[in-house]
């Protein structure tokens, strides 16, 4: 038990640093201010979307039967707009200027649905699967995380602001779909704040919400309401990372709760369940976790699960038959160069073990203004970079900043239709390396979209520029091929055996090759 609680101290103390390095130099500014961006240029390379309809996000969609159906078409171009769809299955209806579509599905099967956005510059189709099985988040997840923003200093007014922001700004207009509430939303034992430290729990067992949360229920209608969706935190052992209540004892009445008040996702957090663990054994790796997946497979709503226990006994292997829609790889990411390059690149040989509703995830996406008002520590370059390669892995795109605070060059890295549709893609196959100098750091990651296409990542990791070389036989592909820049949206011309670009330090030409 001793050697338990040693660890757990140092997890802790761990965390704390890892706080400390994404915060370091923000302490020296007064609160309000923020920082300047690096010297860099940060050249705006996507363009702005047409103002004639474009129908965006996910091709497919994955619901189990019975449980409530919620998707809003993601969309660009001048509103007013006004959208139908053909073939919509009985149960389903569609409210024809939100574009969001809701209902109940009972019976398995697919769907083949056409949807239709219309403004006075156009029409817009775009075929559509809607799939009732066993299987949700047939895509990686798009959202947002309160975490890396705003650590503990959580509220029920900061999630209502975040998703106003996120329709305002457009994000939703392009995909993004999820506002997820992290640690410091249940009591805290140990705080002397009097709308943190109360009774844990109901007198029948059930998980309270802390003072800064005064109706769970409401919160979730109008997430809702704004056609997203709105996920929470939680830890298998009795305290979360942070000291708040977890789950440990009470998984299928905090299921019940969390199902009751209508959340979508669970991010589920390993912390202080390592004192009830009797050793590090798979055995006990998997069983917090296969625990709460039984009890939140029993309710009739889905909720996209997230494991999150680090990679712990490699979790990648046997995380989605215990129940995950995605899991950690990695530790905790930090705004730095070092550690997102390490962790992207360092998902090279887990590609098989990615696909539709099971999905590697090394961590949020660290850009925009982070906590305390410091802006990304990444370099533009590294910021493409970063972007291009979760992309490519097919990663859950998680936004760690502050949604109220995107500037046009974050919005550029975040609103790319052509970069999204790579994590998109129905087919779900996450790329690996095929081509790789290491002496001059420099590396390409391709892989096979629905189409028979291909997505090409060439990257220099190297202190200078560099040229990078795509060969049409490590993409298993040969003859005269379109190339098309995806961050730009322009075609580069045809190409025949390979394609060469000039790539800056830490930097990406991200591609898009298709037979001529």
């Amino acid at each position: 038990m001793k050697i338990k609680l040693v660890w757990f101290i140092l997890f802790a103390f761990g965390r704390l640093l890892s706080f400390a390095a994404t915060n370091a130099l923000s302490l020296a500014l007064p609160a309000g201010a923020v920082a300047e961006k690096p010297a860099e240029s940060a050249a705006i390379r996507t363009p702005k979307p047409s103002l004639a309809p474009r129908i965006n996000g996910p091709k497919i969609f994955g619901v189990r039967p019975g449980s409530p159906f919620l998707f809003r078409i993601p969309a660009t171009g001048e509103r007013p707009m006004v959208f139908t769809a053909a073939s919509l299955p009985a149960g389903l209806s569609l409210e024809a200027k939100s574009g969001l579509i809701t209902g109940l599905l009972k019976e398995r099967g697919e769907f083949a649905v056409t949807l239709i956005a219309s403004n006075a510059l156009g029409v817009a189709k775009r075929e559509f699967r809607i799939v009732v099985g066993d299987r949700i988040a047939l895509t990686p997840p798009m959202g947002w995380n309160t975490y890396y923003g705003f650590r503990l200093s959580v509220s029920d007014q900061l999630i209502r602001e975040q998703v106003d922001a996120m329709v305002k700004s457009g994000l939703a207009d392009h995909g993004w779909s999820y506002i997820n509430l992290d640690e410091g939303w249940t009591m805290n034992p140990a705080s002397k704040d009097p709308l943190l430290n109360g009774a844990p729990r109901e007198v029948d067992g059930r998980i309270r919400a802390n003072g800064r949360f005064p109706d769970m229920k409401a919160l979730c209608d109008y997430v809702h309401g704004k056609g997203l969706k709105i996920g929470l935190y939680s830890s298998p052992g009795p305290l979360d990372c942070a000291g708040f209540v977890g789950s440990y004892q009470h998984e299928e009445q905090d299921a019940l709760s969390y199902a009751d008040w209508g959340f979508d996702f669970l991010k589920y957090d390993w912390c202080s369940y390592q004192q009830i663990a009797k050793d590090d054994s798979m055995a006990e790796a998997r069983k917090p976790y296969e625990l709460m997946a039984h009890a939140l497979q029993k309710k009739r709503r889905d909720l996209v699960f997230s494991f999150c226990q680090y990679g712990k006994g490699n979790s990648w292997e046997w995380a989605a038959d215990a129940g995950a829609n995605t899991w950690r790889t990695t530790r905790d990411i930090i705004d730095k160069w070092e550690t997102v390059s390490r962790y992207g690149f360092g998902q090279a040989g887990l590609e098989n073990y990615s696909g539709p509703g099971r999905w590697n995830d090394p961590d949020m996406l660290m850009v925009g203004v982070m906590a305390r008002n410091m802006p990304s520590r990444l370099t533009a370059d590294e910021q493409y970079t970063h972007v291009s390669l979760w992309c490519l892995l097919n990663a859950p795109l998680i936004i760690g900043g502050d949604l109220r605070k995107l500037d046009e060059f974050t919005l550029g890295l975040l609103t790319n239709d052509e970069v999204i549709e790579v994590n998109q893609d129905p087919l779900g196959q996450q790329a690996s390396r095929v081509a790789q100098d290491e002496k001059a750091q420099t590396e390409v990651w391709a892989r096979r979209m629905e189409d028979g296409s291909r997505a090409v990542g060439l990257f220099n990791r190297s202190e200078q520029p560099a040229s990078v070389t795509a060969p049409w036989n490590a993409l298993q592909i040969q003859g005269a091929q379109t190339v098309r820049d995806l961050w730009r949206q322009n075609n580069l011309g045809i190409f025949t055996n390979e394609f060469s670009a000039a790539v800056p330090a830490h930097g990406v030409q991200l591609i898009r090759v298709r037979t001529k």
